[in-house]
C-alpha cells in the first residue's frame, strides 16, 4: 500500500504539470488558470448540493429505520471528489468530477463494499429465525421497543443498577393479542 501511495505522490503531480503544460499551450497561461479556478468553483457548488441531497436520503433511510450504507458510501466518494478538486490540477479535477456523477458512484459502490467486508471480516448470516417469529423477511429491524436497561448482579436484593453492560432481556417480538 505505501508504495502505491508513494507512486501516487511522485507520478500525479509529474502528470499534473504535463497537462498543465499542454492545456496551456493550446489555451494559454491565462485561459488555463482560469479554467482550474472555474472548475474549482463549479466543484464546490456541485458538490455542496449533491452532499445536501445525500445527507437527506441518509437521514429518510434512517427514519425508515433502514441503514445507510449506499448514502455513506455516496458521503465518502463524495469527499474523496472534494479533495482530488481542491488539489490543483486538471487531472484530479476530472476525477474528482467523476466521482460527482450519481451514476459513476451507483457503479462503484457494489465493489467498495467487497473491498470494504473483506478487510474487515465480515460474515453475513442469513436464518430462518425471522421468517419463524413472524418478523419482517425484508431484512428490516421488526419492532423496536424503546426503554433504558441495566444489569442486575445474581442475589443483589435492592435491584440497583450496576455498570456494565445494557442487559434488554427477551428480543422476541411481543405476542398478539387474540
Amino acid at each position: 500500500m505505501i508504495p502505491i501511495i508513494l507512486l501516487a505522490v511522485v507520478l500525479v503531480p509529474i502528470a499534473e504539470i504535463a497537462v498543465f503544460i499542454e492545456v496551456g499551450g493550446v489555451i494559454g497561461v491565462l485561459p488555463t488558470i482560469g479554467l482550474v479556478i472555474a472548475i474549482a468553483i463549479f466543484g464546490t457548488w456541485l458538490l455542496r448540493r449533491q452532499g445536501l441531497a445525500t445527507f437527506t436520503k441518509a437521514q429518510a433511510a434512517l427514519n425508515r429505520g433502514e441503514m445507510p450504507v449506499d448514502e455513506v458510501l455516496d458521503g465518502l466518494f463524495l469527499i474523496f471528489a472534494a479533495l482530488l478538486m481542491m488539489a490543483p490540477g486538471l487531472l484530479t479535477d476530472a476525477l474528482g468530477f467523476v466521482l460527482l456523477v450519481p451514476a459513476v458512484r451507483r457503479f462503484l459502490r457494489p465493489f467498495i463494499r467487497r473491498w470494504a467486508l473483506a478487510r474487515a471480516g465480515t460474515t453475513i448470516v442469513y436464518s430462518d429465525v425471522y421468517r419463524s417469529q413472524g418478523w419482517p423477511q425484508d431484512g428490516s429491524a421488526g419492532p423496536i421497543i424503546e426503554g433504558e436497561g441495566y444489569t442486575v448482579e445474581p442475589g443483589d436484593e435492592n435491584g440497583k443498577p450496576h455498570p456494565g453492560p445494557t442487559v434488554i432481556g427477551d428480543s422476541r417480538p411481543p405476542e398478539k393479542d387474540g
